[in-house]
């Protein structure tokens, strides 16, 4: 049996599959946790993947990574952080995007020239947080990396170079939406250029472990989620992570000057326009915590309501939101009166999460043109039985429950299966079975959150 290991560098932890390269079967995983924050010091990182690939990269014959897009790894000529990484779901950048987004000549020009307009996730605004405000570090600023490919660096033999892919390449700000690396708009974004990594060809290995292991070239982990879940075109994939993500495959490119749609490229040559919400799973966490209940409690609560939360209504924008783009939002609540049940609280927290992915697949549709096939939706909040039983209500159709799986880290071990076999295409791997989900639509929930939505616009422009 040969096996290869794929990993998955998230916000929050490092998880490490180790499969068998000729048919995706997993035969041994591991976990390590991530410091919680916006800020994390990248060196926590290795740590994580050095616990969670103890005894099983020794096995591997090819390894990858799949790492959270966007997060800012700043180092000086030595090769050291000269700070904290920044990740994607740091806000603070929020000016810097409008800044640079004007200074490229406006949304559209700057979708043409990078496949999206630029929101605060984005590594280029990161950059320009770091020339404004803490000058003295930006300038020892000599390459910077994504947090994939500061774990694959890592995990190669000692002197390798850094390497990436065009897919995390795409969430930069300065990766061109032809494929290469745009210098000018790093040096306008940092104050000066810096060395970048070497784009690896998708299904090619970059280097080895130092036991000999090919190393693929990694990737973002949304574009790790396409793969592990063969995405084909007409499916659209909804996962309820850390954030929320709309995504599909296309084999054309999609610059959406309004700035919803993220024209990111994918990791097998073709395109992965997403949209992505910034507060998905949380908004579950936070309710729970606010009602004294553990998940299944808040679940069956939710259940213990009828659709529309007997009036309550929820805008869940607690951490800002990037779709819609409103970095400096909060959550907005309506609809509370001296009747309102704890029951209704729980529900209008499921119903608002979902009522946030039904607007990016809506928008998704809208800009690629392409109705879905397939509706999947993934991620650990699917295992809430409240989900399972309002998705394909509020969503409107019919929900493709996948059985529950680390898809961005299968994804990866599935690169590296690739790059391992040197074929032109992924390996095919058995489909898992699927559960398909069926609900009455209730288009007043969306309606009411859309009023909501609608009424508070001008309260953050």
């Amino acid at each position: 049996m040969t096996l290869v290991l794929g990993i998955d560098s998230s916000t929050q932890s490092t998880k490490a599959l180790l499969v068998d390269a000729d048919d995706g079967t997993v035969v041994a995983k591991r976990t390590a946790p991530h410091p919680p924050g916006t800020e994390v010091d990248p060196a926590a990182w290795l740590r994580a993947v050095d616990t969670a690939t103890e005894g099983l990269l020794e096995q591997a014959s090819a390894v990858a990574v799949a790492g959270q897009q966007h997060g800012m790894v700043a180092l000086d000529e030595t090769g050291a952080p000269v700070r904290d990484a920044l990740l994607w779901n740091d806000t603070r950048s929020a000016s810097a995007a409008r800044d640079l987004i004007a200074e490229m000549g406006g949304p559209q020009a700057c979708a043409d020239a990078i496949g999206s307009v630029l929101v605060a996730s984005f590594t280029s605004t990161k950059l320009r947080w770091l020339c404004d405000h803490e000058p003295d570090r930006a300038a020892r600023v000599r390459s910077v990396l994504l947090p994939h490919d500061f774990v694959s660096r890592h995990l190669s033999a000692p002197g390798t170079e850094p390497f990436t892919d065009r897919g995390d390449a795409s969430g930069t700000g300065y990766f061109a939406t032809a494929g290469s690396w745009r210098h000018d708009l790093l040096e306008q974004a940092l104050g000066h250029d810096a060395v970048l990594p070497r784009v690896v060809a998708p299904g090619t290995f970059a280097a080895e472990t130092s036991g000999g292991a090919l190393v693929a070239g990694g990737t973002g982990d949304n574009m790790g989620a396409a793969l592990g879940m063969a995405l084909a075109p007409g499916d659209v994939l909804v996962s309820i992570g850390t954030s929320g993500v709309a995504s599909t495959v296309s084999a054309t490119a999609v610059a959406d000057g309004t700035g919803t749609v993220t024209g990111f490229a994918d990791a097998s040559g073709g395109f992965l326009p997403m949209v992505t919400t910034m507060n998905a799973a949380g908004i579950l966490d936070l309710q729970a915590r606010w009602l004294g209940v553990d998940h299944d409690g808040l679940a069956a609560l939710a259940l213990e309501s009828a659709p529309g939360a007997g009036g309550v209504t929820l805008l869940p924008y607690y951490g800002g939101e990037r779709t819609p783009n409103r970095p400096d939002a909060v959550g907005t609540w309506t609809g509370l009166t001296p009747a309102t049940t704890r029951a209704d609280l729980a529900r209008a927290a499921y119903e608002g999460l979902l009522c946030s992915l039904a607007e990016a697949v809506d928008r998704l549709v809208a800009a690629t043109g392409q109705p879905p096939r397939r509706l999947l939706v993934v991620g650990g909040a699917t295992r809430s039985e409240a989900v399972r039983a309002l998705a394909p209500a509020v969503l409107g159709t019919a929900v493709t429950l996948p059985p529950p799986g680390e898809y961005v880290a299968l994804g990866a071990a599935r690169q590296a299966a690739w790059a391992l076999a040197g074929t032109a295409e992924p390996p095919q791997w058995p489909a898992p079975g699927t559960t398909v989900l069926e609900a009455e639509p209730t288009p007043h929930v969306r309606e009411a959150y859309a009023d909501l939505r609608d009424r508070t616009t001008p309260w953050t422009d």
